[in-house]
């Protein structure tokens, strides 16, 4: 494995970081603004990277009339993945009734574990897709190189910040130290690191499949971002916020692919 591989399957990693490292710097709680602003802007990077990273080059690798199907498919295998992940966990959306239990503190900690596991498990499609997307590139394949490879990676890393912040803020906010808000903001990311090389260690049992598992990847990342991140970001006040923020995020994204790929 090259280095130019092994820094593109960590960059996501750094995202996840640098976002948790905002525990050490600000206030206990987010204020709802900024909450917003990154909730949207997540979103919006990662909608743009299902599309122009994951969905167009999976179509592109297919032959003949039928090419669309193995994107179609793996993208509804990647919605129902998901869908079936948020029944076995339990469910981040709560009430605030039932976040609050009869013990208001213990309910918003349960709900804040909650959210970590909820982020690392959905970490792990978006590590599969950068370790989809460099396998393809390693064997040579004409429709991914380099750079595009790179703009998918440093697009994840965009959309991780605002998802380490998330984590650790809240921990922070529940009584949590410092220190440990950040070690579990980044611990939730390093399941992406870790999908990327084991699936790139499956590179000969991956490369038949790839538009299915580049498609895959698309599908479940959608399904953080409709059923997770839009409603979270749509809530009041400051809804607007993370509107614009999200259109701002997918034509970075959007602009990063085009250019870099």
């Amino acid at each position: 494995m090259t280095v130019e591989v092994l820094r593109g399957i960590l960059i996501p990693l750094l995202g996840t970081s640098l976002g948790a490292g905002c525990v050490l710097f600000m206030r206990k709680s987010i204020h709802p603004l900024v909450q917003r602003a990154l909730i949207g802007f997540a979103s919006g990077v990662m909608v743009a990277a299902s599309v122009w990273s994951l969905l167009i080059p999976a179509i592109e690798q297919g032959e003949g009339a039928v090419a669309v199907l193995p994107a179609v498919l793996g993208f509804w295998v990647g919605i129902l993945f998901l869908l079936l992940l948020d029944h076995v966990i339990p469910h981040l959306h709560m009430n605030s009734e039932e976040a609050e239990g009869p013990d208001g503190a213990k309910g918003r900690l349960k709900k804040t574990t909650m959210l970590v596991l909820a982020v690392t498990l959905h970490n792990l499609p978006e590590g599969m897709a950068v370790g989809v997307v460099y396998a393809g590139y390693m064997s040579g394949s004409s429709n991914i190189t380099a750079l595009g490879a790179l703009a998918l990676s440093v697009g994840i890393a965009i959309q991780n910040f605002p998802e380490g912040a998330i984590i650790s803020m809240p921990l922070r906010a529940e009584g949590v130290g410092k220190g440990r808000a950040f070690l579990y903001g980044v611990l939730s990311g390093i399941v992406e690191p870790l999908g990327a090389l084991l699936t790139i260690l499956a590179a000969g049992l991956i490369l038949p499949a790839l538009p299915f598992l580049l498609s895959f990847a698309a599908g479940a990342m959608m399904y953080v971002v409709v059923e997770e991140l839009i409603p979270e970001m749509s809530e009041e006040p400051h809804s607007n916020i993370g509107t614009v923020l999200f259109a701002l995020g997918f034509t970075v994204m959007m602009a990063l692919d085009v250019v870099l790929g």
